[in-house]
């Protein structure tokens, strides 16, 4: 049996973070108002491109920059004085005009086209198409995302298109054009633009009520509230609503000396779906939690989990961190531990150490892809560690190889296989006691957008007779195929003679950049050589820190948290989908009929 690395839900979720990550990506402010002073110059030049006159080529700069300018001063107005929205500042406000004026300029075009087969009226039919066309536009944009008073929002939809027929009825003015032929249009006309736009978001917001009972555009603007201002509150309430109640367990192993270490911390809990929604900053969250409550570095690595257990809230992971924080102070009893140990079969490879009676066993398939590994196969290594004495396993997905295959090449009873050899390996090891030394740095070069996540990079190095291991713990989602290899190879020319490398597959990066995934594992954009040297500094700062050590496990089970399952997540993220592809079916018609 082959299992996907991707399944129906993470492919769901992983599509829904590529719309958005599209969606909101927007130019910068310069740029947004450089493009827009171009377009607005060549509307200017195509009205007067029958003036084959130095006047002529000056009459439409001059409108053009007239256009420029009113547009600018009421986007200034709207966005300062009028809505002060934080949705809705001088940039985003920009973007907008300019969406507009594309439409507008494009159909001008086509007026003046027509013009020429078919008489000047169809410039002006052109032009009033355009304006109603534009008046739609914004009111889809201002009636979905605004939560201000509908007087607000009328302003903010009619302010602009108006301003700027002043300057076109002066230009008309000029042309000895009858403007009283086209006054009707003007009370026409916003009406119909505007229950057009509303008939648009009535048909959207019928997806989400039809579908699963709850508004499309009141999660769109939470939505748009988290990815344009980072606000977290309004989507995560429609996470808390959605969710279900979940028992979460939680592995701690903890190295002490006469003060704590190190500590790794496996929480049951998916560190999704992504930006700072739910659990998705979860790991550097309790990763700093721990070290100011205690002292010494944490790591908080990937458990053996998939996307149905994401926490729903800021306040979901503040009850796991309590929690955890609150069960720490158990003793560190165990002063023996084996070498690390490995064994590989097929693409699988587990690698397994033993202090005292508890196991730390983690998997990969690099450099093949390694992404998600299902909760069944934990129950069953930890059932496979008691049979062989064990007393406890932290088990851990190291999540460090990500290629362009959606397929992980193992089954579960591959992974079975290999998980109990290399216990057997392990468990027939000769015992030693053992040093431990720990560090973390936090790279400035590397940012969330780089695929950085702000727990940095964490080394923790054992020391176990003559071996010399190293644990790297990267706060990011995967790694690019084959960087896992150079790694653990630069850490073997320093002198280690086992390490490994693990990602906590935070979703904090996640939706922050265009492209097919939303996101850059680690390795993809990043300095490689670099980033290996940060690796190694903060490993050689671990192993000048060695220190005899015990060690101990503590298991705890953080009840009834929040969390988002696949009942709650396939309807979120499935609503993003439909409701695309409803807009795009019924956008043509939408717009069409107001050219009738």
């Amino acid at each position: 049996m082959i299992m996907a690395a991707e399944g129906p839900l993470n492919q769901s979720i992983n599509k829904a973070q590529r719309h958005y990550s599209s969606l909101f990506f927007l130019p910068s402010l310069s740029k947004g108002l450089l493009a827009l002073a171009i377009i607005c110059i060549l509307t200017g030049a195509s009205l007067t491109v029958n003036v084959s006159s130095l006047s002529g080529l000056l009459s439409g700069l001059l409108l053009g920059l007239t256009f420029f300018g009113m547009t600018f001063l009421s986007d200034l107005i709207l966005s300062r004085l009028i809505l002060r929205d934080p949705i809705f500042n001088l940039r985003r406000c920009s973007v907008l005009s300019l969406a507009s004026w594309l439409f507008w300029f494009v159909l001008i075009a086509l007026g003046l086209l027509f013009t020429t087969f078919l008489g000047s009226l169809w410039l002006y039919k052109m032009y009033f198409f355009g304006f109603s066309v534009v008046l739609t536009l914004r009111t889809i944009v201002f009636f979905a995302t605004l939560s201000t008073s509908i007087p607000k929002r009328f302003v903010a939809i009619l302010l602009q298109p108006f301003v700027l027929f002043v300057p076109f009825i002066v230009f008309w003015g000029t042309q000895n054009i009858n403007l009283a032929s086209f006054s009707p249009l003007f009370i026409v006309l916003p009406l119909t633009a505007v229950a057009f736009g509303y008939l648009f978001l009535h048909l959207l917001n019928s997806v989400g009520k039809k579908s699963y009972g709850f508004s499309s555009l009141m999660l769109f603007r939470a939505f748009m509230l988290n990815w344009v201002t980072s606000q977290n509150e309004p989507l995560e309430t429609f996470l808390e609503k959605l969710g279900e109640d979940a028992d979460i367990e939680v592995s701690m192993l903890k190295f002490d000396s006469q003060k704590p270490v190190a500590m790794v911390i496996v929480p049951l809990v998916h560190p999704g779906p992504f930006k700072n929604i739910g659990s998705s900053v979860l790991p550097s969250l309790l990763k700093h939690a721990y070290e100011k409550e205690y002292g010494g570095n944490a790591c908080v690595p990937l458990g053996l989990l998939g996307h149905d257990r994401n926490a729903a809230s800021q306040v979901q992971n503040e009850k796991i961190i309590s929690d955890i924080l609150n069960s720490s102070k158990f003793k560190s009893k165990f002063n023996m531990a084996t070498p690390l140990v490995r064994v590989t079969k097929d693409s699988v490879t587990a690698s397994c150490q033993i202090f005292g009676k508890t196991a730390l066993l983690s998997f990969t398939l690099a450099p093949k892809t390694t992404e998600d590994l299902p909760q069944e196969l934990g129950i069953i290594v930890s059932e496979e560690a008691k049979k062989l004495g064990l007393e406890d396993s932290v088990l851990i997905n190291a999540h460090n190889s990500l290629t362009n295959t959606n397929e992980i090449e193992a089954s579960i009873e591959t992974l079975r296989e290999v998980a109990s050899e290399c216990l057997k390996k392990a468990v027939f090891q000769q015992t030693f006691p053992f040093k431990v030394g720990s560090a973390t740095i936090y790279p400035k070069s590397f940012t969330l957008k780089e695929g950085m996540g702000e727990g940095g990079i964490t080394a923790i190095v054992i020391s176990v007779d003559v071996q010399k291991t190293a644990y790297i713990i990267i706060d990011g989602n995967n790694m690019i195929s084959g960087l896992r290899e150079k790694i653990l190879s630069e850490l073997a020319s320093s002198g280690f003679d086992e390490s490994e490398v693990f990602t906590t597959d935070t979703h904090s990066v996640s939706a922050l950049v265009r492209g097919r995934r939303g996101y850059h594992p680690i390795g993809e954009v990043m300095n490689n050589e670099l980033l290996i040297n940060c690796i190694k500094e903060a490993t050689q700062n671990a192993f000048s820190r060695l220190e005899i050590c015990n060690a101990g496990f503590l298991r705890i089970t953080v009840n009834n948290v929040r969390v988002m399952g696949k009942a709650s997540l396939e309807p979120l993220t499935g609503i993003v989908d439909i409701s695309i592809h409803k807009a795009k079916r019924i956008a043509g018609p939408i717009f069409a009929s107001e050219a009738i």
